[in-house]
C-alpha cells in the first residue's frame, strides 16, 4: 500500500488519482481526512502530530512525504517499526539557496531531508521551484479590477505545473529507476512575474496591470497572510532572480519520459479562478 500525506494539497490530489486510476491500493493521509472526497480512502496522518503514524503506517510500503522538520525523526522510526520500504520527499529547491540555513522555508525542507538521511528505507527527493499554482495569489486583484502590486515584477521563477511533480513522484513510487536519488524540478521555461502576467492577460481575454512597489510596502500588504520572516525570505529571493534567469533542469523528462507542462497550459486549465 501507498500512503500519500498531505491529502489536501494539489500535489498530492493528483497523485493520489494517477495512483488509483492504476488500480494501485492507496491511501490519503490528511490532519483533516473528514475534510477530503468521500470516495478517498483517507486517514489521519498529522504530519506534526506523531501519535497519528502508527495507524497511518500500518501495512504501508512506501510513501509521499509532505517536508515536516519538526517531527521528522519520530516518522522515520514510525515508518521503519511499520516496515516502509521507499519513502518520496516532498522538499525544495531552497535547500540548494547558499543562505539556506538563513531561510525558514529552505531550513525547514532541509531538516526533513537531514532527518531521512541516515533512514534505513530508501529515500527518494524532489525539490521543485516554483509552483505554478502561485499564480493564484494574483486572482483576487485581478477579480477586483486591480493592478498586481509586486516588488520585483523582472524576477524570473521557473513555474512547474503541480501535476508534474505527481507525476515524478508516480513514477519513483511505481518503478526502480531513478530511486533514492534527488531531483530538482523546475517547469519548461524561466519566466519573469511580468511575463507570466502578460499570458494570463492574454489567457483570460484583457489587460492586467503591474504596479511595482517598494519591498517594505509589499511585506506590510502581506503582513496579516504571511509571517515576517517568510516574506523576507521571498523578498531576499526576488531580489537575486531580479534580472536573473534561473536554470531550467530536464528532471521532469528524465523522470516521467515527457517534456514537463508549460506555465500557459496551467492558465488554460485554471482560468476560471481568475474570471469567476
Amino acid at each position: 500500500m501507498i500512503l500519500v500525506t498531505g491529502g489536501r494539497g494539489a500535489v498530492a490530489a493528483s497523485l493520489s488519482k494517477s495512483l488509483r486510476a492504476e488500480c494501485l491500493s492507496v491511501q490519503v493521509g490528511s490532519a483533516r481526512p473528514d475534510r477530503l472526497p468521500a470516495e478517498t480512502s483517507a486517514v489521519a496522518c498529522d504530519l506534526t502530530d506523531p501519535e497519528t503514524f502508527p495507524a497511518a503506517l500500518a501495512g504501508v510500503s512506501s510513501v509521499f512525504l509532505y517536508a515536516e522538520g519538526s517531527t521528522i525523526d519520530e516518522f522515520v522510526s514510525a515508518a521503519s517499526e511499520a516496515g516502509v520500504e521507499h519513502i518520496v520527499l516532498l522538499s525544495s529547491s531552497a535547500v540548494l539557496d547558499p543562505d539556506a540555513d538563513a531561510n525558514p522555508i529552505a531550513k525547514a525542507h532541509r531538516t526533513a531531508e537531514l532527518g531521512l538521511a541516515d533512514a534505513p528505507m530508501t529515500v527518494s527527493v524532489l525539490r521543485p521551484g516554483a509552483f505554478a499554482g502561485n499564480a493564484r495569489g494574483w486572482s483576487w486583484s485581478i477579480k477586483a479590477g486591480d493592478p498586481i502590486r509586486l516588488p520585483y515584477p523582472n524576477a524570473y521563477t521557473d513555474p512547474i505545473h503541480e501535476d508534474d511533480i505527481a507525476a515524478c513522484a508516480h513514477a519513483l513510487l511505481t518503478a526502480p529507476t531513478h530511486r533514492g536519488t534527488h531531483h530538482t524540478l523546475t517547469g519548461p521555461e524561466s519566466l519573469t512575474f511580468t511575463e507570466q502576467i502578460d499570458r494570463l492577460a492574454e489567457v483570460i481575454g484583457r489587460p492586467v496591470a503591474v504596479e511595482r512597489v517598494t519591498p517594505g510596502a509589499w511585506k506590510q500588504e502581506m503582513a496579516e497572510r504571511l509571517p515576517a520572516s517568510y516574506a523576507d525570505a521571498l523578498l531576499d529571493y526576488w531580489r537575486s532572480r531580479d534580472g536573473v534567469p534561473t536554470e531550467i533542469t530536464g528532471a521532469v523528462t528524465t523522470l516521467t519520459g515527457r517534456p514537463a507542462r508549460t506555465f500557459t497550459s496551467w492558465l488554460e486549465e485554471n482560468a476560471a479562478e481568475f474570471t469567476g
